[in-house]
C-alpha cells in the first residue's frame, strides 16, 4: 500500500495530511489491512493492544460485556474512525472492552506509537497526526460524557428523552436518524429492550414524538403542553 485509500482521506484523524506525505505515514505507521467477517471479535477484553485500528468499511461495535453476557454498548464503529487509540499508546493498561463486528469489515492497523517516538527531528506529517489524535481523544471524552449523562436519568423514559433531544440538538433539526438499532439502542442506554419498546410507545401515544426503525421525529410543542 503507497497511498491512502479513499476513506482514509476524509477521516478526520488524518486531516491537513498532503498527498505526497501518505507514503511515508503509511510506512512509518506500518500499516497493515485485514478483513473480520459478522460478528468476529476483533479485539478482546482483557487483551494487550499493540496497534490502532482504522475502519476502512462495514461497521463495528465497542461494547462492555460482564461474566454472564449482558452487554453495554460504548460505540459504535463506522468507517474512517479510529479505535483502540488509547490503549495502542499506553500499553501497560490492558483493554477493558471487546470490539466485534457488526457486519464484515476491513481494519487497516496501525503502529501509532511511532509517532510518540522522541527525537531530534520530528516530521510534520508525525505533528499533524499527534494534534489530530488529541482533538479525536478530547472528542471521544465528550462522547463519554454525553453517555454518562443519559444513562445517569432516573428511569427508562428519561434516559430515552435525554439521548433523543441530545441527537436532535446535534442534527440541529428535530428530524433525525440514530445509529442503532432498537437492541443497540438498550444496551447503549443500559435498559431493558422491553421496556424501552414500551416508553417509545407510550411516548408515541402522547404525541411527543414519532419513529419509523431508526427515524425520529421529536414534538417540542407536545413537550410543553
Amino acid at each position: 500500500m503507497k497511498n491512502f485509500p479513499e476513506v482514509m482521506k476524509t477521516s478526520p484523524f488524518f486531516e491537513g495530511i498532503e498527498p505526497e506525505e501518505e507514503g511515508a505515514i503509511l510506512k512509518g505507521l506500518k500499516a497493515h489491512r485485514k478483513t473480520y467477517v459478522k460478528q468476529d471479535y476483533i479485539l478482546h477484553f482483557g487483551e494487550k493492544v499493540k496497534e490502532m485500528g482504522l475502519l476502512l468499511s462495514g461497521a463495528l461495535l465497542i461494547v462492555q460485556e460482564d461474566f454472564w453476557g449482558n452487554r453495554n454498548l460504548i460505540a459504535r464503529i463506522g468507517p474512517g474512525d479510529v479505535f483502540a487509540e488509547t490503549f495502542a499508546c499506553v500499553q501497560k493498561q490492558n483493554i477493558n472492552v471487546s470490539v466485534i463486528a457488526e457486519e464484515d469489515s476491513a481494519v487497516l492497523w496501525l503502529d501509532i506509537r511511532n509517532i510518540l517516538v522522541d527525537r531530534e527531528k520530528i516530521e510534520n506529517w508525525k505533528v499533524k497526526l499527534l494534534r489530530n489524535l488529541l482533538e479525536n481523544m478530547a472528542e471521544k471524552n465528550l462522547r463519554f460524557n454525553e453517555k454518562l449523562t443519559h444513562m445517569g436519568k432516573r428511569n427508562t423514559r428519561e434516559k430515552l428523552l435525554s439521548y433523543l433531544s441530545a441527537e436532535a440538538q446535534k442534527h440541529g433539526t428535530s428530524e433525525f436518524d440514530i445509529p442503532f438499532s432498537r437492541q443497540q439502542l438498550a444496551d447503549y442506554l443500559s435498559v431493558e429492550r422491553s421496556a424501552m419498546s414500551t416508553e417509545l410507545g407510550k411516548l408515541r401515544d402522547e404525541g411527543l414524538l414519532s419513529f419509523r426503525k431508526n427515524h425520529f421525529i421529536l414534538n417540542k410543542d407536545a413537550y410543553l403542553q
